[in-house]
């Protein structure tokens, strides 16, 4: 089976408002407001009428950007190849200067789909099998006030989740009422992670953790509260406090994730399939981490379905991602997925059919399309 075309197709979509059940609009962190949300599918074709799909982030904020490096980069490499070669050549991909790991994860899904489609075998069959039939994940909250965000835990807890994970703002004395504020709502119902986006200092960060175990707040972990490649701030962080400590951003890079493991400054490694270059390079991730007795979840970047079902895929065939992957999914306002995955008890089932075992509607993604 040949490749015989890889196409990039840049769509928006909007997230549900929060007066609705689930909505998250608008999702505010440290650094944003979202309210609608920029991807890039991977759309790729083989002479035998298979098809592959894969999504990512908009590189660089501009879907241009992302769709010229998929297709005047990535394609003439891949077209002509076959599907059984494929991975091979991706993983010969280098550039100095230029990190093209997270457009190369896009691909490898869609090549993954192509091999389970080919194959009649879902994804995580391929990977070895799965270790679970259906994924915890945990519900994403953006910043709001202390009584918004408690009404909204309680939301979330009666939806059956068992984790939040939400992000930090500017001033961590709020961030500390809003944390107390959910606990108290929910009465331990749910655990709770809080990510800060790398924009705390260490004085912040050890303040703002010894106010949350002082009032019996023991987050699940806390997330990237520093900058990246700082591996000595975060052994003393991790030093200084009883909260776990998580790194998200830092699991872009593989030889950032090594040192924070040899510096034994993390509990719990947030890692990312597409940044990472792929499933078997987040497997590789997450054995690492293992070895080095730290947990494991996994990113969520307001994922339109493909990717969410990639991630179910790999969570669920790989017993070293301990901890509930964050998800998003369920805030769209839309979705280009012909049957939509649906929450249940605050978990998604790891797909049965093969390949990626979903059907993308491609009359929604021409609807949605910004380049058409």
């Amino acid at each position: 089976m040949t490749i015989t075309d890889l196409e990039a197709i840049p769509v928006r979509m909007g997230v549900a408002p929060l007066e609705t059940e689930l909505g998250l609009a608008p999702y505010v962190s440290n650094h944003d407001q979202v309210e609608s949300v920029d991807r890039v599918l991977v759309r790729l074709e083989t002479d035998e009428g298979i098809l592959g799909w894969g999504e990512m982030l908009v590189a660089l904020k501009s879907a241009s950007v992302t769709k010229t490096v998929i297709e005047d980069v990535i394609a003439p490499k891949l077209i002509g190849e076959s599907i059984e070669n494929a991975h091979a050549v991706l993983e010969e991909f280098y550039y100095p200067y230029v990190r093209i790991d997270p457009f190369l994860g896009a691909v490898d899904t869609a090549v993954w789909d192509v091999l389970g489609k080919k194959n009649d075998a879902p994804i995580s069959e391929l990977l070895g099998g799965k270790v679970t039939d259906e994924v915890d994940v945990a519900f994403c909250l953006g910043i709001l006030s202390p009584e918004k965000s408690a009404a909204h835990a309680q939301q979330a807890a009666d939806a059956g989740f068992t984790s939040l994970k939400t992000k930090a703002g500017p001033d961590w004395n709020v961030d500390v009422e809003r944390l107390a504020a959910m606990h108290d709502a929910v009465d331990g119902e749910l655990n709770f992670r809080l990510d800060p986006n790398q924009g705390w200092t260490m004085t912040e960060a050890v303040r703002a953790l010894t106010r949350l175990e002082n009032r019996g707040i023991l987050l699940e972990y806390i997330e990237q509260p520093l900058r990246t490649e700082t591996f000595g701030s975060y052994a003393s962080l991790r030093s200084r406090t009883r909260t776990p400590i998580g790194v998200n951003e830092d699991t872009y890079f593989n030889g950032n994730l090594r040192q924070l493991l040899k510096a034994d400054a993390i509990d719990a490694a947030v890692i990312d399939l597409v940044p990472a270059g792929g499933l078997s390079a987040a497997r590789g991730q997450a054995a690492e981490a293992e070895a080095a007795g730290v947990s494991v979840s996994h990113h969520c970047g307001f994922d339109l379905g493909i990717k969410t079902a990639a991630m179910l895929h790999l969570v669920g065939s790989t017993a070293a991602i301990d901890m509930a992957p964050d998800s998003v999914y369920y805030g769209w306002e839309d979705y280009v997925l012909v049957d939509p995955f649906e929450v249940q008890n605050g978990a998604y089932p790891v797909p049965t059919g093969p390949g990626l075992g979903i059907t993308v509607d491609e009359s929604k993604v021409e609807e949605y399309r910004l380049d058409a």
